[in-house]
């Protein structure tokens, strides 16, 4: 079993539980590879979410430094899973870049995340409230070329939930502008060797499908590699709906690699204790 993405409540302020209780629900569920993989930190109070109120930007640099020497710890100490300790980044202002490079310069990391949580430097996963307001096919433009740019500059081992612009209008039809530009950047994409996860979370939020939704998954078979995340935000998390990604996988015909490449046989694995939450959320995407 296998996850690229993961949180914990311990250094991510919309998620539950401490990061050794996540690596133990994992080992629990027998996955073989596990990504921690806490959020990029920010220099701006504008890019703080709600629950965030009682800390400043710079306590964000501070919880990550002390996820980083957690999660070495927990890899030292639980040598029976393969922990890769990485970084789910932002893409929100035209310094972010800058800030990136800094933070992987400090930071010895496996991989990271190359997500896109803000459009106009707003947030498109927090509520429909905050979604940024405009005109929505402009809106999906925009997302795709904030993708295209932060692939061009990051080359990101993982790519996170690719088309999440899509969660408070999953019923959007696509146009064509827009799938040209997502063909773009499968294209590009493909052709540095990037990974995209298949992120179980949208089912979550009583979505069609796992990320990437099935009209864009079957533009990328065949042209890029996947792997899987459960995106946890917590040890009640680990796992989620992967009884539904198992049968995803099987009905697509993946193959599934590790953020580090290696090839793993899915089709192996028990789905023992794999059952699916009953119900699903409302609360925000990223919780």
């Amino acid at each position: 079993m296998l996850s690229a993405h993961s949180h914990s409540g311990q250094f991510c302020l919309h998620a539950h539980g401490t990061l050794e209780q996540v690596v133990l629900r994992a080992i629990e569920k027998q996955f073989v590879v596990y990504g921690l993989t806490e959020h990029m930190p920010r220099t701006r109070t504008k890019d703080m979410y709600p629950e965030e109120s009682g800390i400043t930007p710079k306590d964000t640099l501070t919880m990550f430094d002390a996820f980083y020497k957690e999660a070495q710890r927990l890899k030292a100490k639980y040598p029976q899973i393969e922990l890769l300790i990485g970084m789910e980044i932002e893409w929100i202002h035209d310094k972010t870049f800058q800030e990136l490079e800094q933070l992987l310069a400090t930071y010895e990391l496996d991989y990271v995340v190359g997500s896109v949580h803000h459009c106009r430097e707003e947030p498109i996963d927090y509520s429909v409230d905050l979604f940024p307001k405009g005109d929505i096919e402009q809106l999906f433009l925009e997302y795709f070329d904030d993708q295209f740019q932060m692939l061009q500059k990051v080359h990101p081992r993982v790519i996170g939930h690719f088309d999440l612009i899509r969660l408070f209008h999953p019923t959007y039809p696509l146009s064509d502008a827009v799938f040209a530009k997502i063909d773009r950047n499968i294209d590009y994409i493909a052709g540095y060797g990037g990974i995209v996860e298949i992120n179980s979370r949208a089912w979550k939020k009583n979505l069609p499908s796992a990320y990437p939704f099935e009209d864009v998954l079957e533009r990328m078979k065949g042209k890029v590699k996947f792997t899987i995340s459960d995106d946890a935000h917590g040890p009640d998390d680990v796992g989620m709906h992967y009884d539904l990604l198992w049968e995803h996988l099987r009905k697509h015909q993946l193959q599934i690699v590790t953020p580090t490449g290696r090839v793993l046989d899915w089709s192996r694995w028990s789905l023992q204790g794999f059952g699916s939450p009953s119900g699903v959320s409302n609360t925000p995407n990223h919780q």
